[in-house]
């Protein structure tokens, strides 16, 4: 962008100055819808003043609503600045109802909170985090952007129904709802599965045990039933049939390490036992590792184990676990960005983006033996 270089010859602070040039040109169609801005050492040089002076035209911009940023590319152009009636919003929170509070130190929370608050840094938007409690109570503020946790087994739909109406400007992340029309951010959870399974494939295995959370193999909540269908859809392309007794589904609430460990035996016991597995869950995998210790086993000579979630201490195990991790900072940057740059005020529509995981590599996995090659 070329900046007007017109000398400066009233007593209008300089920062105010730089602003009101860059609204005269946002004005005049000079600059455009998401058209890029100058740095602020840029505009410092054109302007022939400081970075600060810079900065703070660049930061009162973005305040008004004239800016947004995005982490690692810079200032932009709004897609409505001028127009009238439109509230932007000042405040996210991430709303949840009655979640444990230690719930939220697990890395896919961690990851996601610090996506959210750099976008939200970056624009001088406040972060929060909101208990709805049994009311559902949003925060009293209509203007807000609200990312929610839901849990689709318990929570009340019509309230998702009733918040549209109010044209609550609100996203769903973990679970999600396309026929509602609400915009959501996911993890792809069947091309984690699928790259999990795709792995252990890679290194000669055949008979791969997977490790589930859910009442039953039909009755899995979403993540964990895309993370069975990605190890399906690998399977298959492998020419590979479908062994449901190669399936341990563990009943309860929340991860725990036991569930990988009974699951862990329950696979072992077979006639014809898995020579790798995918635990849907770090927890789970740490659990599974403690079971093969328990029977003599060594990972990965003579069992191979993948996790899921790359938790902290999965780096630290022994051995280090291979896991997937889901890339849920990107998770947390893609949802308040579709808040503040991707809807229009009072828009309703559906705006959605998949974010996709990494297979990690440690020491929990390595090729099938000879030996067992040759039995399988």
């Amino acid at each position: 962008m070329d900046i007007d270089k017109t000398d400066k010859t009233d007593k209008t602070p300089m920062y105010q100055y730089i602003m009101n040039d860059i609204k005269r040109k946002i004005s005049a169609g000079e600059l455009k819808p998401h058209d890029p801005l100058p740095t602020q050492i840029e505009l410092a040089k054109e302007y022939n003043t400081s970075e600060i002076t810079s900065r703070r035209a660049l930061s009162d911009l973005v305040q008004e609503g004239f800016v947004y940023r995005v982490r690692g590319k810079g200032s932009f152009v709004s897609e409505n600045p001028t127009s009238t009636g439109t509230q932007k919003i000042r405040t996210i929170y991430f709303a949840h109802r009655n979640y444990e509070v230690n719930t939220f130190n697990h890395p896919f929370f961690t990851d996601m909170f610090e996506g959210i608050k750099q976008v939200c840094d970056e624009n001088e938007i406040a972060f929060y985090i909101w208990d709805m409690g049994e009311n559902y109570e949003l925060p009293d503020d209509p203007h807000a952007g609200i990312i929610l946790l839901t849990m689709s087994e318990e929570f009340d739909l019509t309230r998702l129904t009733a918040w549209q109406e109010e044209n609550r400007r609100i996203l769903t992340v973990h679970f999600y709802y396309p026929h509602l029309g609400i915009p959501y951010v996911i993890v792809d959870n069947l091309t984690g599965g699928y790259l999990a399974t795709q792995h252990l494939l890679s290194l000669g295995h055949k008979r791969i045990g997977v490790i589930l959370t859910g009442n039953s193999i039909v009755d899995l909540n979403q993540e964990f039933s895309l993370r069975l269908q990605g190890y399906r859809l690998a399977l298959s392309q492998h020419q590979l049939p479908f062994d449901s007794d190669l399936i341990a589904v563990m009943a309860g609430d929340h991860e725990r390490v036991l569930m990988g460990e009974e699951g862990f035996r329950a696979l072992m016991a077979l006639p014809d036992p898995p020579t790798a597995v995918f635990a849907t869950s770090d927890y789970k995998a740490i659990g599974a590792m403690n079971g093969a210790r328990s029977l003599g086993m060594k990972i990965p000579e003579e069992i191979s184990i993948i996790g899921f979630d790359d938790v902290k201490t999965s780096e630290y195990s022994y051995p280090r676990l291979s896991t997937i991790n889901q890339n849920t900072r990107k998770l947390g940057e893609r949802a308040a960005e579709i808040l503040l740059f991707d809807l229009k005020d009072g828009e309703n529509r559906l705006v959605k983006d998949e974010i996709v995981p990494t297979l990690v590599l440690r020491d929990s996995t390595a090729p099938i033996s000879q030996a067992k090659r040759q039995v399988k």
